[in-house]
């Protein structure tokens, strides 16, 4: 006997948790840096609107379903209008491993990087006009 099943509806938003030694310190940065709007209060875990349905996590390593670690394989990317202006913007923010933006033509982008209070890396992107054409 054979059961077909249709799937469900899509999700209604995303949510990626990050694992930190210290939350609050987190929270500043990505309200002040990034500019993130404070959605969802779990406690130990702080959830912030990033763009649209997209979500980041802030969770206490000491309570959450991970640790914190010293490898951060996990980049959050945002994609702007404008790079540069956030470059600007981030320049001024003072933060750790900032890089100059850069055009790769073979991903169609400009983009740099830097990062949060722990290390996890954060991508600014931009489309090149010539690569949404």
């Amino acid at each position: 006997m054979s059961i077909t099943l249709e799937m469900p509806a899509a999700p209604e938003l995303q949510i990626t948790f990050l694992y930190f030694h210290d939350v609050p310190r987190a929270q500043e940065f990505y309200e002040r840096v990034l500019g993130a709007r404070f959605a969802i209060d779990q406690g130990w875990s702080k959830i912030y609107q990033l763009a649209g349905a997209a979500h980041v996590g802030l969770v206490d390593q000491s309570r959450g379903a991970k640790r914190a670690s010293v490898d951060k394989p996990v980049q959050i990317c945002l994609r702007v209008p404008d790079v540069d202006a956030w470059h600007d913007w981030v320049r001024v923010q003072k933060v750790a491993a900032l890089t100059e933006p850069r055009d790769s033509a073979e991903l169609g982008i400009r983009a740099f990087v830097f990062d949060d209070p722990e290390g996890y890396q954060i991508e600014i992107q931009s489309v090149l006009k010539k690569a949404a054409a």
